[in-house]
C-alpha cells in the first residue's frame, strides 16, 4: 500500500482521485502552504498531487517541496496548460503535469508511471554499486549445513524491520545477502542503499549518511542528500560499521532510536524510515571492551545477530560455487573453457581459502583469463603457497598477492634476461604456458625496446 500527498485539490476531484486510487494506496488531503511543508517534514510519501490555482503555478512552492523530497516524484495539476509553465515546471523537478479536471484514467497512468520510475531508479542506483544479486534465496548456493541454517535465519528476518548485524570475515558474502535480505522484505519496492563505512574518511562519513547544506562547509557549494534520506523507507547497509568513530557512533544510535537526525550544518530535523543491515569483520565486544565502540549502540544493532561462516567450513560449497563462477566468467570472457581437470577440482577443495569467496571469485576469472585449454588445470589456479607449504620457484612465479609481487616481477624479468627477452623460451623456462606468462607482462608493465609496439 502506497502513501499518496494531495496538496490542495479541489473537493470535486477527490472522488476522482479515490475511484482510481482507493485500492492501492493511503491518500493525505491537505491545505495551506504551512501544514504542507509541516507534513512533508514529519512524514514520509511515494507519490505527491500539487494543485495549483494560478496558471503560471508557484515555482517557488515547487522548489521547496523538491527540496524537502527530492526523491519523491511529484505530479503538478493546475486548470491550464501553458508550454513555458509546463516546462519550467519539469525542469524545476515535476514529473508529470495534469489538466483539471483529471480523469480517473489519467490518475492511473499518471500514478503507474511515476512509481514505476522511481523503483526502477532505486534498483539501477543499486546495481551501480557493482554487487551481484540474488533475489531469491533459494537460488543462493548453499548446501553445507551452516550455510542452510544462515539463510533458513536469514528468511525469517527478512520479514522483519528489526537491525540485522551480520558478522563474519571479509569475502564471506556480507553485502551480498543483504541485499537478499532487502529483496526478500516489505521494503523490496523501496530503496537498497549501500555505504562502505571504511572507504570513507572521518570528516566526509558524516556527510555521506546524514548529508549537508549548502556552505555547511569548504566546497559544499549545493545541498547534498545522505544516504539515510536516499534510503528512506528501505534498507540501508551499513558495511564495515566497526571502522566508524565514536562522535558518528553516537549521532548513529539516535538515528536508529528516534528516526530523525540533522544535515550537517543545518538545524531542520528529518525523518527517515529506514531499515538498517549493519555488517562488520571486527569482534564488535573486544571493541567495546577497548574503548572503541560504544555498548549501547553495539545493543541497538545487534538485535537480530547472524555470523557467516568462512568458506572452509562450507566444504560442501566449494565446487558448486567453483562451478558458478565459471559460468559466469566463461560467459562475460566468452571463454571455450567448459570445466576443470580432476587436479584442480582437489586443489580447489584441499585449499583453505583464506579470502573466502571474494577470493575463490577472483581465482577462477585469473584461470579462465590464463586457460588454453578448454579444462582449468592446476597451474592456471595460481593459488599462492599456504604457510604450510615449501615455497617454490614455480608457485613464487604464479603468486598473486601483495608480498610476493615484488618478488614475481623480478623472477619474471631475471628469465627473459636469460633467453634474450623471448617470451616463449621464457615461459618455457618458468613452467608456464606462454600466454600466461603474456598476461604477466602486461599486468606488471614489462616491456623491452627490441619488442614490436603492438606488444
Amino acid at each position: 500500500m502506497y502513501t499518496i500527498l494531495a496538496y490542495a485539490i479541489p473537493e470535486e476531484s477527490h472522488k476522482t482521485i479515490h475511484a482510481a486510487l482507493a485500492d492501492r494506496a493511503k491518500i493525505h488531503y491537505c491545505s495551506g502552504i504551512e501544514r504542507l511543508l509541516g507534513d512533508l517534514k514529519g512524514n514520509e510519501y511515494d507519490l505527491a498531487f500539487l494543485f495549483f490555482e494560478e496558471s503560471k503555478a508557484d515555482m517557488s512552492l515547487l522548489d521547496k517541496v523538491y527540496q524537502l523530497i527530492p526523491h519523491t516524484p511529484i505530479i503538478l495539476i493546475s486548470k491550464e496548460e501553458k508550454p513555458d509553465v509546463v516546462v519550467q515546471a519539469l525542469r524545476s523537478g515535476a514529473f508529470d503535469y495534469l489538466v483539471h479536471p483529471v480523469s480517473v484514467a489519467r490518475f492511473e497512468v499518471a500514478t503507474e508511471k511515476a512509481l514505476e520510475n522511481k523503483t526502477l531508479r532505486n534498483e539501477i542506483a543499486y546495481l551501480r554499486r557493482k554487487q551481484d544479486i540474488v533475489y531469491r534465496f533459494k537460488d543462493v548456493i548453499a548446501f553445507s549445513p551452516c550455510m542452510k541454517l544462515v539463510l533458513k535465519n536469514l528468511e525469517k528476518f527478512a520479514k522483519t524491520d528489526s537491525t540485522i548485524l551480520i558478522t563474519g570475515s571479509t569475502g564471506t558474502g556480507k553485502s551480498f545477502l543483504s541485499g537478499t535480505v532487502h529483496y526478500n522484505s516489505p521494503r523490496k519496492q523501496k530503496p537498497f542503499i549501500k555505504i562502505n563505512c571504511a572507504n570513507i574518511s572521518v570528516d566526509l562519513l558524516e556527510s555521506e549518511l546524514f548529508g549537508h547544506e549548502k556552505g555547511a562547509f569548504t566546497g559544499a557549494d549545493k545541498l547534498r542528500v545522505g544516504r539515510f534520506e536516499q534510503a528512506s523507507g528501505g534498507t540501508l547497509f551499513l558495511d564495515e560499521i566497526g571502522e566508524i568513530s565514536l562522535g558518528l557512533q553516537t549521532k548513529l544510535l539516535r538515528v536508529l532510536e528516534e528516526k530523525c537526525f540533522e544535515r550537517v550544518g543545518g538545524n531542520k530535523t528529518i525523518y527517515a524510515d529506514v531499515r538498517v543491515i549493519a555488517a562488520t569483520n571486527k569482534n564488535l565486544q573486544e571493541q567495546i571492551e577497548k574503548g572503541k565502540f560504544r555498548e549501547d549502540l553495539y545493543y541497538r544493532i545487534n538485535v537480530l545477530p547472524i555470523r557467516l561462516p568462512d568458506l572452509r567450513e562450507r566444504h560442501q560449497c566449494l565446487l558448486p560455487l567453483a562451478k558458478s563462477f565459471l559460468t559466469k566468467y566463461t560467459k562475460s570472457l566468452r571463454s571455450e573453457v567448459r570445466g576443470f581437470t580432476d587436479m584442480a577440482l582437489a586443489q580447489i577443495q584441499k585449499y583453505s581459502w583464506p579470502g573466502n569467496i571474494r577470493q575463490l571469485a577472483n581465482t577462477i576469472e585469473r584461470a579462465v583469463i590464463l586457460e588454453e585449454d578448454d579444462l582449468i588445470d592446476v597451474q592456471n589456479l595460481s593459488l599462492p603457497a599456504e604457510k604450510s607449504d615449501k615455497v617454490t620457484s614455480a608457485n613464487i612465479s604464479l603468486a598473486t598477492n601483495g608480498s610476493l609481487i615484488g618478488q614475481e616481477k623480478k623472477l619474471i624479468i631475471n628469465a627473459l634476461e636469460e633467453c634474450l627477452w623471448v617470451q616463449k623460451n621464457a615461459a618455457e623456462k618458468l613452467g608456464v604456458s606462454p600466454r600466461a606468462l603474456n598476461y604477466k607482462v602486461k599486468k606488471f608493465g614489462i616491456t623491452h625496446p627490441n619488442w614490436r609496439k603492438h606488444r
